[in-house]
């Protein structure tokens, strides 16, 4: 199974030239059936690495622009009146594909941010008191510039906490930037890019991953890392049993790409920041809004937090 996210990762690599790390997160995000949150500055290659992702894998894929205009039913779907029919009819919206691209999600209005809602936390829609099932495996790779640009909404917490990542991709170093000058990835390689995995074979890695062994004393690690953020001196909200789940979710996936059958707080750590950062309140009215701030309160915690015995 390792050469199978090999592939993906090679692939994915051969359209996106920023870092190996934001890639592997990425992965992980998918196999541990979560979502992820892209964040940056536009022209970083945030829509470029979604998009190189989704083509990767030979499911269903649909691409959300969103706009302050749009509506709950451009992103679910809506009921209409079948007149030859004589009936009504549920016409499926774009949510309904494996790979979701929902690119500038805080362009649009908080009404229609949760419209997605349902479909992230169930992967399942409600539309006129009937439910509809999404299809496994169903990711959604957002992409959000920062708060402070204009025409942006703040995501609502809520919401935020569905993502089981956020994820910043930076700057690429000059040697990948020149590259990218030369190759302009985004406009040839990702046009002809090829899927190196079905869906089936995705479901089939997440499931593998759920097999992955959490001991009691990772358990505990985990729990005692949780707890000690709600009692940090910097931090309002601490992380919830939701949060202790994703960051359980995400250690798991990082235990398997690396070929182990079993976590170690190595897997833990690596995903502190990315899972936890913003889903954690910062005293003084921080919100979840100065990510790196809070990523700098859940290092200290974890220098309290002992190793597992």
């Amino acid at each position: 199974m390792l050469d199978q996210i090999a592939r993906l990762r090679k692939n994915v690599a051969s359209v996106y030239l920023g870092e190996a790390a934001v890639i592997d997160r990425v992965i992980r995000c998918l196999l541990a059936r979560g979502h992820a949150l892209i964040e940056d500055v536009p022209g970083v290659g945030k829509t470029v690495l979604a998009s190189s992702i989704a083509r990767s894998i030979a499911g269903t894929f649909s691409r959300i622009q969103l706009t302050p205009d749009m509506l709950p039913a451009d992103v679910i779907g809506v009921t209409i009146f079948d007149r030859e029919g004589h009936r009504f009819e549920f016409r499926r919206g774009p949510i309904f594909a494996n790979i979701v691209l929902a690119d500038e999600i805080n362009r649009t209005t908080p009404r229609t941010q949760t419209a997605l809602l349902e479909a992230m936390s169930d992967g399942s829609i409600s539309i006129d008191g009937v439910e509809h099932k999404l299809p496994p495996p169903f990711i959604v790779l957002a992409t959000q510039n920062p708060y402070e640009f204009e025409g942006t909404y703040l995501l609502p917490e809520n919401q935020l906490d569905r993502f089981l990542m956020r994820i910043s991709l930076g700057y690429p170093s000059a040697e990948a930037e020149s590259t990218l000058l030369e190759l302009r990835p985004s406009q040839t390689v990702l046009d002809r890019l090829e899927p190196v995995l079905s869906a089936a074979e995705v479901v089939t890695l997440q499931q593998a991953v759920d097999r992955v062994k959490l001991s009691g004393a990772m358990r505990d690690y985990i729990v005692r890392y949780a707890r000690a953020t709600r009692e940090h001196d910097d931090i309002e909200i601490g992380l919830s049993p939701r949060g202790s789940l994703a960051l359980a979710h995400a250690a798991r996936a990082t235990a398997f790409m690396a070929g182990r059958d079993h976590v170690i707080p190595e897997d833990v750590i690596e995903n502190i920041t990315p899972v936890c950062a913003h889903r954690v309140f910062l005293k003084g009215g921080g919100g979840t809004l100065n990510w790196s701030a809070a990523a700098a309160a859940l290092d200290d915690v974890l220098r309290t937090v002992g190793s597992p015995a």
